[in-house]
């Protein structure tokens, strides 16, 4: 994966996170003490924040280095399966039923394909 793609990925991830718990871009500069424009530019994978800012991201956003890295850090499955079980059991009983079904399917199938 190239750094761009690598960073967009990142930046998509912070930009769920910001999200997910209720924040504007602004709301998060002040937090972290950068400028909008640096959030912005995160966000869209065009810089990548380094060391203290990195961790006052994290903490900014309430957010695991597994939820951020999970796209792009290989040992990252187990937190991304946490969080689809958590979605998953957000459903209906049925809906659950006919997701499990398809992911064994498919698990099977890359068994298979081997």
């Amino acid at each position: 994966m190239s750094y761009k793609n690598l960073y967009r990925e990142i930046g998509k991830r912070f930009k769920e996170n910001r999200e997910a718990i209720g924040i504007t871009q602004v709301e998060l500069a002040k937090i972290v003490g950068t400028s909008v424009t640096y959030i912005s530019s995160l966000e869209r994978g065009l810089s990548f924040p380094r060391g203290d800012k990195l961790v006052a991201m994290l903490n900014a956003l309430n957010a695991s280095a597994d939820s951020v890295f999970c796209d792009v850090v290989q040992a990252s499955a187990k937190q991304r399966a946490s969080v689809l079980y958590d979605m998953l059991f957000d459903l209906p009983a049925s809906e659950q039923k006919r997701i499990l079904e398809i992911v064994e399917f498919l698990i099977r199938q890359s068994k298979n394909n081997k």
